[in-house]
């Protein structure tokens, strides 16, 4: 007869370990999104409504390009991490993986593209001011 803890029945069931990584990150996470998004909010409100030359000036700058930056990137991995336990709950077998693997993949998708838009602004922003030097 062998003697069992109740911590040896529990090892390796329920969330397998990684349960409360994901707990922490989509914590922390959310903390940094709920400060960064108001700061978010009035610095992209601020360029609204301004010409073309004026929205690339205001998103060249450092403080606005970095905010921009950090929202972006840590947003889509809030997302994808949060889609991806939905998906886990309420799918299952090649559905879950295809759906985990399309929100991972927008998510991406959506990063690079704000980050490629983000580099162009900088760019075209610099390339403008060195011309009219």
């Amino acid at each position: 007869m062998r003697y069992l803890t109740d911590r040896k029945r529990a090892v390796g069931k329920g969330a397998s370990g990684s349960g409360t990584e994901h707990f922490w990150w989509m914590t922390m996470s959310s903390v940094a999104l709920a400060f960064l998004v108001p700061v978010f909010i009035f610095t992209f409100g601020s360029a609204i409504g301004g010409t073309q030359e004026e929205v690339v000036a205001h998103f060249a700058r450092p403080f606005p390009a970095i905010l921009t930056g950090l929202v972006t990137l840590v947003g889509m991995r809030h997302f994808a991490k949060g889609a991806q336990v939905m998906l886990e709950d309420y799918t299952a077998g090649s559905l879950r993986k295809g759906l985990v693997i399309f929100v991972y993949s927008l998510s991406y998708m959506i990063t690079a593209i704000v980050l490629y838009a983000l580099g162009k602004m900088v760019f075209i922003d610099t390339a403008a001011q060195m011309l009219n030097q």
